[in-house]
């Protein structure tokens, strides 16, 4: 069986499986070619998002044995184990534990454990594998074929005509030709595999701030007992946290399946938590919400708590008329809430940097818009003294206006939804303008007036344009007062 996918606007082979290997056959063959010659040889076709999506599920299962986890390529992983080796019995350990593994998923798979990233692509393709000590990098290297440089096909090339197929051909080449001839790529390149160069990988998640887990002796399937062994967990962060004087903002449980099967699941919660009961309480609610796409199969073998995000954890001190325990009850009820049916099924306003009024605020998860509220209970109190109406409408409406006063002044009678209005007082005008950052030709300068009609009722009136352009000015009403 062989893969065939577009390359060079011909169909090459991509992968060979052990029988095809074992005939001459080649990857980047072209598929006719390979047809021509074995007429019996199945072929299918390159499915790309399935194999990134392989890849990436791979990715989540090396997740137990470093966060710092990077995607090389098209079936290639990263692992920084700086820090994490230890966990493991050691390098010569910890290797060894990971290709088996592998390997009794399905996986043809060979690794190399070094201290420069590019060696150990280097080794794990062209070499033996295996784990390599600081003091036999170079030698190591030295064996090893040009192509282990990770260089372009043309530099290969270019080497190859003169010779230098093997790195230790390129190593006792002077450094100064090479760049002229070949470009400071090619320098680089070394300088990484051998760890002169330090190369940086890219994880393909965030790292936790905070991480806490649990290596079970035995798959759990319940439900309760995943909240529970969760709460256990998070008593083990309480105490980091409290050493940070920070809380939790956004959680994340990771189930890792005895199949290799990881699932993630994230909560969030509107103030800095570090009460594991609270904490377990956010993540039942969120399986409630996803029990049917949460499948144990076996179990679970392995669990992990991680913090995503924390921020300053203000302790509440409960007055004669217990506001501080409604405040946490508010906060309770919007996590969890928010957990089972999701961040945006409650929302509240949030201020924005905008003169338009109707681009002033603007609605934001409940969860997220608590963030800068230290007294919530404060923030939700009515304030009966505004400029600014009590209710604004969704957009301004256009309403019909008579017998202005003065050119620039406001009206003394309109017309709204069939309704004719009679003033009897008016405050004004308040002229608001576009931002001046803003390079909208459709944004134009307002003049607010706030009129009194002879029934009491206030309104917030604006007029755009003005008198003696064309077009003339029109009106709208944006708001009612109380």
């Amino acid at each position: 069986m062989v893969c065939a996918g577009r390359r060079d606007n011909a169909l090459r082979l991509i992968s060979l499986d052990e029988a095809a290997e074992a005939t001459s056959l080649k990857r980047g063959q072209g598929l006719a070619e390979a047809r021509a010659m074995y007429p019996e040889v199945d072929v299918f076709d390159e499915d790309e998002k399935a194999d990134l999506t392989l890849l990436e599920a791979i990715a989540d299962w090396c997740d137990r044995y470093t966060p710092l986890v990077a995607l090389d390529g098209e079936n290639g992983l990263f692992l920084d184990i700086t820090g994490c080796a230890h966990l493991f019995g050691g390098e010569e350990v910890m290797l060894p534990d990971i290709l088996a593994r592998l390997r009794q998923m399905g996986f043809d798979v060979r690794g190399a454990i070094s201290n420069s990233p590019g060696l150990s692509w280097a080794v794990s393709r062209f070499g033996r594998g295996g784990v390599i000590a600081a003091e036999g990098m170079a030698d190591v290297l030295s064996a090893l074929p040009a192509h282990a440089l990770r260089l372009d096909t043309g530099t290969i090339a270019s080497l190859s005509k003169l010779g230098l197929k093997r790195v230790a051909n390129i190593m006792s080449m002077p450094r100064a030709p090479l760049a002229r001839r070949f470009g400071a790529q090619l320098l680089l390149r070394l300088d990484q595999a051998l760890g002169a160069n330090e190369e940086a990988i890219s994880p393909r998640r965030p790292v936790a701030s905070l991480s806490a887990e649990r290596q079970l002796s035995e798959p759990i399937q319940a439900e309760e007992d995943i909240l529970g062994m969760t709460a256990e967990i998070a008593s083990s962060l309480k105490l980091s946290l409290e050493n940070r004087g920070a809380g939790g903002r956004v959680f994340e449980l990771v189930l890792f399946r005895v199949d290799g099967k990881v699932f993630r699941i994230s909560a969030g919660a509107a103030r800095p938590l570090r009460d594991p009961k609270r904490i377990s309480r956010l993540f039942s609610e969120r399986l409630n919400s996803i029990h049917d796409d949460l499948d144990a199969g076996f179990g679970f073998e392995l669990l992990r708590l991680n913090v995503l995000q924390h921020d300053v954890f203000d302790a509440l001190q409960s007055d004669f008329a217990g506001n501080s325990e409604r405040e946490a009850s508010l906060a309770d009820f919007i996590d969890r809430v928010s957990a089972r049916l999701g961040a945006n099924c409650l929302q509240v306003y949030q201020l924005r940097q905008s003169h338009i009024p109707e681009c002033a605020e603007m609605f934001v998860p409940a969860i997220a818009g608590m963030e800068r509220r230290p007294d919530i209970g404060a923030e939700l109190q009515f304030q009966p003294k505004s400029d600014r109406p009590l209710r604004l409408l969704r957009r301004p409406e256009p309403v019909e206006a008579f017998a202005a006063t003065v050119p620039d002044g406001p009206p003394q009678q309109f017309r709204w939804r069939h309704v004719m209005h009679k003033i009897t007082r008016a405050e004004g005008p308040e002229r608001i303008a576009p931002e001046w950052w803003l390079d909208d030709d459709k944004a134009e300068e307002r003049d607010y007036f706030r009129l009194e009609s002879e029934l009491g009722r206030l309104f917030w009136v604006f007029r755009l344009g003005r008198y003696g352009d064309d077009p003339p000015p029109t009106w709208r009403i944006h708001g009612i007062f109380a």
